[in-house]
């Protein structure tokens, strides 16, 4: 009985090494997979030392006395100060930052509730219910991110020009809205596409509408995806300076803008700039760690498929 209970399982195995499936691990596998597993994530640590170490230096910077900062090199055991963080936010820094960390954050939320108030029902008609030629109404979203920003610089500038509507904050949401609008209809369009037909279907069969559809079934499930889309529009609303430095002057003008009169003919302050450049990135970081969990969420959808 044994014997053949032996048989069997030597049979198995054979079958399994010819379809080429593993037949077990042994110890010396498993240490290979224990090293390749650390070695994985050295590296991964190394990367993101990498790519985070000139956020430190930033850091570091900005909490150190102009002396300290402009020091060849850098002596990273100076004592830290927020001198530099007071005067960016006080009187003695010169312009006050607020207006433009106000207009930034006006700009970036208007214009990305706006996106999603358009892009939402675009994307779901491309998705759910394709129109005829959906594909090429797709390539030509795609087809309004080739141009160069700065070809479409001087035409925008003339038409704002005649209408009245420079160095305003409504000019730079639609400005944004535009810029952002496609992006946002081609990621969601994704997300969309992913949601199984048939629960739309059981929702239609149980009677709900088209709006209740939307509201109960469509918008839950493709909740990650809608909010990483506003995460990213609002990360470049943010961080745009071309448009903003050429159509804003003196009322609505951006925090990136603001953070450019900082290199003046006197010299460049280290610890000051560094200290701005921390304090108008924070609400981006810390937008992004709030809704990181929904972004890596929604950016991983259709990655199966």
């Amino acid at each position: 009985m044994s014997a053949t209970i032996t048989g069997e399982r030597a049979d198995a195995a054979s079958i399994r090494r010819r379809a080429g499936a593993p037949v077990g691990r042994t110890a010396s596998m498993r240490t290979r997979e224990r090293r390749r597993t650390v070695s994985l994530g050295i590296i991964a640590w190394v990367i993101g030392l990498i790519f985070f170490g000139p956020i430190v230096w930033m850091l570091l910077t900005s909490l150190h006395s102009e002396t300290t900062a402009a020091t060849n090199p850098p002596n990273l055991f100076a004592p830290l100060t927020l001198s530099s963080y007071a005067n960016f936010f006080g009187a003695s820094s010169g312009a006050s930052p607020w207006p433009p960390l106000i207009n930034s954050v006006s700009m970036s939320l208007g214009s990305t509730a706006i996106v999603l108030i358009l892009s939402i029902p675009a994307a779901y008609a491309l998705a759910i219910r394709p129109v005829r030629k959906w594909s090429d109404v797709m390539f030509f979203f795609l087809t309004t991110k080739m141009l160069p920003m700065v070809a479409g610089l001087l035409p925008v500038y003339l038409i704002a020009k005649q209408l009245g509507l420079l160095d305003t904050v409504g000019l730079m949401v639609i400005i944004y809205t535009s810029m952002n609008l496609p992006i946002a209809v081609w990621m969601m369009r994704s997300f969309f596409a992913e949601i199984p037909l048939e629960v739309i279907e059981a929702a239609q069969v149980d009677g709900a509408g088209l709006l209740l559809t939307f509201r109960r079934i469509i918008i839950p499930l493709a909740s990650p995806g809608i909010i990483a889309t506003a995460l990213i529009c609002f990360i470049f609303s943010w961080n745009e300076l071309l448009f903003a430095s050429v159509l804003t002057s003196t009322t609505s003008y951006t925090a990136p803008v603001f953070l450019t009169s900082f290199v003046t003919s006197e010299g460049l302050f280290l610890s000051k700039v560094c200290a701005a450049s921390i304090a108008i990135s924070l609400p981006v970081l810390a937008a992004g760690f709030a809704a990181q969990d929904k972004l890596v969420q929604g950016l991983s959808l259709g990655a199966i498929k």
